[in-house]
């Protein structure tokens, strides 16, 4: 699945005068209200953001992974918040659809995402099992031709925002086995939604605890029609996703290296601009050399992930997808930090946008899979005895 060349080509460069004209000059707005302008939400539909990963069968644009992550390093040089009002829906909220649906899950759901209609958020993260994604507590009891689902997701990202939720609840004994994934409509009886959380950065964003009492679901519902094989489907998903945040993490990487030089150049100390000075040379060109290493890496991994048979789990990709979601967002961490310390004193006043980057940044070595997971899934496939 890929789009051709040429239509590609002019969808990257649609997408970095949006990034350009649009979104970099809203995010004042975002800052200051803490919300995306509806206005801006309507031209994203519009432009087929929502539709980039579902395939055109469904009324999508059908990227390739390939294609994906350059789509989101250029989203990446903007605040993260515009991003995730399609991110998750694209992404981690419909992919396991994709992958894993029936043919009647796929043509029921996927038009609906690909139009923007419905928002899909992953509902997998609980009080007790973020990234021990295997012992989550959530229950899926059977009931005749339904499941009924007890349990609290939390940190659901766009949650305030969806029409429904991919959302791993336990239908059998203890461990990953146990683990099915649901399609759950947001308007069920039962499902009440916490408030929204306040967060160190990424204003903008929607995230809030999901609360699941005696909600009623059809059987019919489990992604791929059998039960047990959701905590799979969540590992696939992820692998994706955690790809595309590395891809992101560049993008901003990408920013706060131009906004710092920008700086660099404009501001004077001892009669000369700051960009003479050797040791700010030095931050600056260590930032250089580190981007472009992680996004060398993002490309190089995306290409594998695209070789792999599709909508199957490599072990090895796996490791690489790791080793770039570690790499990058670590990076973009400290690319972020050094742009303060360029920008001086300027570079913890809220006005100036690195300032914004450096609370954005620091939640990307979180979610989606802290950097000590990317670490331990790197050095299982490293140890691994066949």
């Amino acid at each position: 699945m890929a789009l051709d060349n040429e239509s590609f080509d002019i969808l990257l460069a649609t997408v970095q005068r949006f990034v350009r004209e649009r979104l970099i000059p809203a995010e004042n707005h975002l800052e200051e209200h803490d919300e995306v302008p509806p206005a801006i939400v309507d031209e994203m539909k519009a432009m087929g953001l929502f539709g980039l990963t579902v395939p055109e069968e469904y009324g999508g644009i059908g990227l390739s992974v390939a294609q994906e992550v350059k789509v989101n390093f250029e989203l990446g040089r903007t605040a993260p918040a515009f991003r995730s009002v399609f991110g998750t829906n694209i992404g981690i909220g419909s992919q396991g659809i994709l992958m894993d649906g029936t043919p009647e899950q796929k043509a029921q759901y996927l038009p609906r995402v690909a139009s923007g209609e419905l928002v899909m958020s992953f509902a997998l993260t609980e009080p007790d099992a973020g990234s021990d994604a295997a012992s989550l507590k959530t229950t899926a009891r059977p009931d005749g031709d339904h499941y009924v689902l007890n349990g609290t997701k939390r940190y659901i990202t766009n949650a305030p925002r969806a029409g429904a939720f991919t959302l791993m609840a336990r239908t059998g004994g203890p461990g990953a086995a146990g683990v099915s994934a649901f399609i759950v409509p947001a308007d069920l009886p039962g499902i009440t939604l916490g408030k929204k959380d306040r967060k160190m950065g990424q204003r903008g964003t929607m995230t809030c605890d999901v609360i699941l009492e005696n909600v009623r679901v059809p059987a019919a519902n489990i992604i791929g029609g059998v039960a047990g094989r959701g905590f799979k489907t969540a590992m696939k998903v992820l692998d994706r996703g955690r790809l595309n945040i590395s891809a992101v993490a560049c993008g901003i990487a990408q920013r706060v290296l131009d906004e710092s030089v920008r700086y660099a150049r404009e501001r004077r100390q001892f009669g000369k601009p700051l960009a003479d000075f050797q040791l700010i040379q030095a931050m600056l060109a260590d930032s250089q050399a580190e981007l472009r290493a992680g996004w060398a890496l993002v490309q190089d991994v995306a290409r594998r992930f695209d070789a792999k048979p599709p909508h199957v789990s490599d072990p090895e990709v796996s490791m690489l997808v790791s080793c770039a979601k570690l790499f990058c967002t670590e990076m973009a961490g400290r690319v972020a930090d050094r742009g303060v310390q360029v920008h001086g004193g300027a570079g913890y006043i809220n006005e100036y946008p690195v300032e914004r980057f450096y609370r954005d940044v620091r939640l990307l070595r979180l979610y989606e899979g802290a950097s000590q997971i990317q670490q331990i899934v790197i050095a299982r496939e490293l140890t691994r005895h066949d």
